[in-house]
């Protein structure tokens, strides 16, 4: 199984990347701990799912390094939880930076709006080819990814601003926490293991989300050669609809992030990755910050 997220689909944790992932197909030889606390291994509740089992059995940086590797095999050379929190720390202090940097320097006055955004668009534009760059990637490149979340930072800082300041006030603190709240809920509801991450689940998750792309893909279209708001899906009661939809399907994608997360540790993914997992991580939350930013200017814009 693929992640929700194109940096994992691509170059993450999936079985064709030699890392764990939902598909992973049984090895014979595979270590006993391959199989402690997943949901597919055999003898567990979801019975009927293929067992994957760790990739890493013949490498000596992986898992086997517990069952007798050669003694110049380092531990520290697996990726940590302690990694990816780091990784992530810095992949969005980044982008706050930067996003905070735009918000005082970009004026979003009559007289300066349509220069500040239009070097807005450019950077998310360029952030976007970045994101796609490093999906595409054989490995993660960290200079890259904190040239995407430079360049994220710069986009949200003034869109942002343009919110807060032309259409509703405080919009951008209240999407901040949001955002918050919607991590720290899907965090907990993961670990607690209300949120079962299956073969199940990833279809119908993508399947929505494909749907909703389309949707906002169709809708862009014609709002650009038709003018207006296309199709609506951006305003009024269709515009909150989508909205809730957008922020769901962002806590549906955070719970298969911390799910590719949780098995690259298990299996021993090399520590680079947890470059690519800030990043994957770093692209929901965005994602997920945006949605709420437009739901809130919908709903105060109402008023």
């Amino acid at each position: 199984m693929r992640s929700s997220n194109p940096v994992f689909s691509r170059r993450g944790f999936s079985r064709d990347n030699g890392y764990a992932g939902f598909n992973a197909q049984p090895q014979a030889g595979g270590p006993a701990v391959a199989t402690q606390g997943n949901p597919y291994a055999p003898g567990n509740p979801q019975a009927g799912q293929q067992a994957p089992t760790n990739p890493y059995a013949a490498n000596p940086y992986g898992q086997q390094d517990l069952q007798g590797a050669p003694p110049h095999a380092p531990v520290t050379t697996r990726m940590t939880m302690d990694d990816v929190v780091m990784r992530t720390a810095t992949t969005l202090g980044v982008l706050v930076v930067t996003a905070a940097l735009a918000w005082a320097l970009l004026p979003v006055d009559d007289a300066n709006i349509s220069k500040s955004y239009g070097i807005a668009i450019g950077a998310g534009l360029v952030a976007m080819v970045l994101g796609f760059v490093q999906a595409f990637k054989r490995k993660a490149s960290p200079p890259l990814i904190l040239a995407y979340a430079a360049l994220e930072g710069v986009f949200l800082g003034v869109v942002s601003s343009v919110v807060d300041n032309r259409i509703a006030s405080g919009a951008a603190m209240q999407a901040v926490l949001g955002t918050m709240a919607v991590f720290l809920a899907v965090l907990v509801a993961y670990k607690a293991g209300w949120i079962r991450v299956n073969r199940r689940f990833y279809g119908f998750v993508m399947a929505a989300a494909l749907g909703f792309v389309l949707l906002m893909a169709v809708n862009l279209l014609f709002s650009v050669f038709g003018g207006g708001d296309g199709l609506g899906f951006r305003s009024g009661g269709l515009g909150i609809m989508f909205g809730i939809i957008g922020v769901l399907l962002g806590a549906c994608f955070l719970a298969l992030d911390f799910k590719q997360v949780e098995d690259g540790i298990a299996y021993g993914a090399p520590r680079e990755e947890a470059w690519l997992a800030a990043f994957g991580l770093t692209m929901t939350l965005v994602w997920i910050y945006l949605e709420f930013l437009r739901l809130i200017a919908i709903l105060q814009g109402n008023d």
